[in-house]
């Protein structure tokens, strides 16, 4: 591995300039049979950051002192008279607004003359390469009778309306604004584009939030009409052909009660000399959308459904993805099964993948299952699930292996907390509660994780253009600071400090088994996802850190994402020929694409969902605000530390609400009262009185309202 690493790095020095990884392992010339190794000293390098890997998935050599302090950044956020921008070695770096030239949030930019002093790093953008969006979303506030446009996101200043737009807008409208830079002026006035309503609205500031992040909710007339003629063939005798009959086997899908777009069914067996049977049966989305049609660029440029409390933004028309395509017990569907075989250890013996037509027995619903598992189903409720209960109990006994046998590999499960909201008639929030996941909702995670992995495998091992999913090791700059925080929560940071900063998902693991049940537990987890890498799509198989996998893709979804669609089309190709480069010419570019444009569409639809859901927690505490509720600590600032109720609700409490109190931050878990000794840390009792919720901003402020009892 050695060797490796010293000719990626002369490759890279001699280049100098950032590669694409098929452009530097064409340089090297790594034959097939080399990947393994240059594979490992690729991460290890990117580990001890040796070489970095850009946004734009390059890899290059760190910026040193002799190259000038230069660096490639991007603007995150700007305030009055100063902005800041990250590195994309992950530094942030102070800019005077003198030092801009004319770089805006979100702007791409080389930074120039960076240099660190007491006070951190500071620089001068030197050239802006790639300019971000100027329209942006905000709202409307009247300040001494002039409109005031305040931008959503980390413009930290309200920006004057431009007159002539001014007319159309009433203070608290959540808005659409184009920001412009006044003649001969830094200043910039806002251009009032469009109107969503009233920014107390949750559901007027998910219209708006939709907006902000680029995704459309209409599809193009060309889309509907493609969707819908593909849609109106059925099934075929032509389309029956050549695929495995599953009709009569006791197939079922298991979704939520108000789910439509059914796209992944199950059906397992146990074998006479142990072991089980795994069938996972899934919508076969790629033989109803022709490559490059309309209907496939726009999934492509969609690349996931998105989901808020009072909608879902869909990746495919309904045509597809409630019609032909959904799995719809008692009716013929083509899919795409992957049939596997495991011994009674729950290791991978065998794996096989065919076109398949299915009829699914039953529409199962969590909750039922559920009821099924823990002895509580009636009558009616068994009548119905008697097809398939042989193969659900099989199935609950296979999961319960899997699981055990992921959690020695060294998986890791983190604890987070995802909510789930009630909305009225109107579309207001009226209800807020913790997302509980049954034994229904995790057997099914874990037969779909063992058929992502099988496809994965199956495709490493064929060498053919592919997109994976991967998750690369952390940031050891980062396990530096979750040393230092597993140590001042009186845990044993020891797992985490060898290999030179190169840690396995058993280290992780073992932390998390230390924090189970004490007070840093939450804190823990939430470190612990900061500290690990961001999962992405690549066409390189660099394995799954968090699932400690070494093989691992997304195959089971392919009606809400695009990833799982597109090794669909390859794995589909590669039924009909064998001949790699074949497969090489016709997919590398395209596998090469939809990796990138599917990470770029994830991190987005993940930033939108968070955003609404923070719009509509807001909403419901409007409703609250006076009431004094029981919580634990969540986080702790310099300034104030987060609670969260037992609802989910999470809120700011400042420090300067505590009576009579010295509290100073410890810098890292706890505020320290330096009269009594008294320390609030995570985990810790606090009661609190709900004093503001902003709907426009999701921000929701908390005071201390006395001692739990």
């Amino acid at each position: 591995m050695k060797d490796y690493r010293e000719k990626i790095l002369h490759c890279l020095k001699k280049s100098q300039q950032s590669l694409q990884l098929r452009a530097l392992m064409r340089e090297l010339k790594i034959k097939a049979e080399q990947k393994k190794d240059f594979f490992a000293a690729f991460d290890a390098l990117k580990a001890d950051g040796s070489i970095i890997v850009t946004k734009k998935k390059r890899i290059k050599l760190p910026y040193t002192a002799e190259q000038d302090g230069k660096a490639e950044a991007t603007i995150i956020s700007l305030s009055h008279g100063f902005a800041f921008a990250r590195t994309d070695e992950g530094k942030d770096v102070f800019l005077h607004e003198d030092k801009l030239n004319g770089a805006f949030l979100g702007d791409r930019v080389i930074l120039t003359h960076v240099k660190a002093d007491a006070k951190g790093l500071s620089g001068c953008v030197e050239s802006v390469t790639e300019k971000a969006n100027r329209v942006l979303t905000g709202t409307v506030h009247i300040v001494e009778d002039s409109p005031m446009f305040a931008p959503d996101g980390a413009i930290r200043f309200d920006i004057p309306v431009r007159r002539k737009t001014a007319s159309a807008v009433k203070d608290g409208d959540k808005v659409q604004a184009k920001l412009h830079k006044k003649s001969h002026s830094r200043d910039m006035e806002a251009e009032i584009v469009k109107c969503y309503g009233k920014a107390g609205s949750a559901k007027v500031c998910a219209d708006a939030i939709l907006d902000q992040y680029g995704i459309v909710t209409e599809f193009p007339a060309e889309v509907l009409a493609e969707a819908k003629k593909s849609a109106s063939r059925g099934i075929t005798p032509e389309d029956r052909k050549g695929r495995l009959d599953l009709r009569d086997t006791s197939i079922c899908t298991i979704d939520g009660a108000d789910a439509k777009d059914l796209d992944d069914a199950i059906s397992v067996g146990k074998k006479r000399t142990g072991g089980y049977r795994l069938g996972v049966h899934i919508a076969d989305v790629s033989h109803y959308v022709t490559p490059d049609g309309d209907l496939d660029l726009e999934a492509r440029a969609r690349g996931t459904s998105v989901y808020f409390a009072d909608r879902v933004v869909p990746m495919l028309p309904e045509a597809l993805s409630n019609g032909v395509c959904s799995l719809n017990a008692g009716e013929d569907k083509l899919a795409f099964s992957a049939l596997i075989e495991l011994d009674a250890e729950g290791n991978i013996e065998s794996y096989r993948f065919h076109k398949s037509v299915i009829r699914s027995k039953v529409r199962g619903v969590y909750s039922e299952v559920n009821s099924l598992f823990d002895g509580t189903a009636g009558p009616e409720l068994r009548q119905k699930y008697r097809p398939v209960i042989r193969s659900l109990n099989a199935a609950k006994e296979l999961a319960e292996i899997l699981k055990k046998r992921f959690a020695e590999s060294g998986s890791v499960d983190l604890e987070t907390t995802e909510s789930e909201f009630t909305l009225n008639d109107e579309g207001v929030c009226v209800g807020v509660n913790p997302r509980h996941s049954g034994e229904a909702e995790q057997m099914i995670e874990f037969l779909m994780i063992t058929a992502n992995r099988s496809a994965a495998m199956l495709a490493r091992k064929a060498d053919i253009p592919f997109v994976y999913r991967v998750h690369e090791q952390p940031n050891p700059e980062r396990v530096k600071t979750l040393i230092q925080l597993v140590d001042a929560a009186g845990l044993d940071s020891s797992p985490l400090k060898h290999r030179n900063g190169v840690v396995s998902s058993l280290d992780f693991a073992d932390i998390i088994r230390q924090a189970q049940g004490t007070p840093a537990q939450k804190v823990i987890s939430h470190q612990l996802l900061r500290t690990m890498a961001k999962a992405r799509y690549a066409v390189e198989p660099l394995g799954h850190f968090g699932l400690a996998l070494e093989d691992y893709c997304h195959f089971t979804s392919p009606i809400r994402r695009y990833p799982d669609t597109a090794i669909h089309r390859i794995l589909s190709a590669m039924l009909q020929t064998k001949r790699k480069d074949l497969l090489q010419q016709k997919f590398a570019a395209f596998a090469s694409e939809a990796a990138k444009s599917s990470s770029d569409a994830e991190v987005r639809a993940m930033n939108a969902e968070r955003s609404a859901d923070d719009c509509y927690m807001a909403e419901y505490m409007t409703q609250h605000v006076g009431e004094v509720y029981d919580g634990v600590v969540s986080g702790v600032t310099q300034r104030g530390v987060f609670v969260e109720l037992a609802n989910s609700v999470e809120g700011f409490v400042p420090m300067d609400s505590f009576p009579d109190s010295h509290y100073s931050f410890d810098g890292s878990l706890s505020q320290v009262d330096s009269h009594t000794g008294q320390k609030i840390t995570i985990g810790f009792p606090l009661r609190v009185r709900a004093v503001s919720a902003e709907v426009a901003t999701g921000r929701i402020d908390f005071v201390y309202a006395g001692q739990t009892d």
